[in-house]
C-alpha cells in the first residue's frame, strides 16, 4: 500500500511540475523561415479534403500552414468549393521565397 501512495505522490508532483513556465515552444503566430513575418500577412487559400470538407492553407515556400476549416459550433465546413483534393484560392500570397516550388 505504501509504494502505491508513493507512486500515486511522485505521478502528482509530476503533473504539476509540468504546468509551471507559462509558453511551451516557441510563437507559433510567426513564420521563421527566409522571410520572417507575422503569418497574418500571409494569404490562405483552401484544401478540400477527400471527404469534401474544407481546411485553410498557406504555403510559404519551404513551410506550409494547414488548418480545419470550421463554423462558429466546430464543425467542419464542406462548402464544395473545389474538387476533392485540390487546392484554391491566394494560399502562396505573401510568401517571398528564395527556394523554388514546383507545385
Amino acid at each position: 500500500m505504501k509504494l502505491a501512495k508513493l507512486t500515486l505522490a511522485i505521478v502528482a508532483v509530476s503533473a504539476l511540475a509540468a504546468c509551471e513556465g507559462g509558453q511551451i515552444g516557441p510563437d507559433k503566430g510567426s513564420d521563421r523561415g527566409t522571410d520572417s513575418k507575422d503569418l497574418s500577412q500571409l494569404r490562405a487559400g483552401i484544401w478540400v479534403d477527400p471527404n469534401g470538407c474544407d481546411h485553410w492553407i498557406i504555403d510559404d515556400g519551404v513551410e506550409g500552414y494547414l488548418s480545419a476549416r470550421l463554423d462558429k459550433y466546430g464543425k467542419p465546413v464542406c462548402s464544395g468549393a473545389a474538387p476533392a483534393n485540390v487546392a484554391t484560392g491566394p494560399f502562396k500570397g505573401g510568401a517571398t521565397s528564395i527556394f523554388g516550388d514546383p507545385l
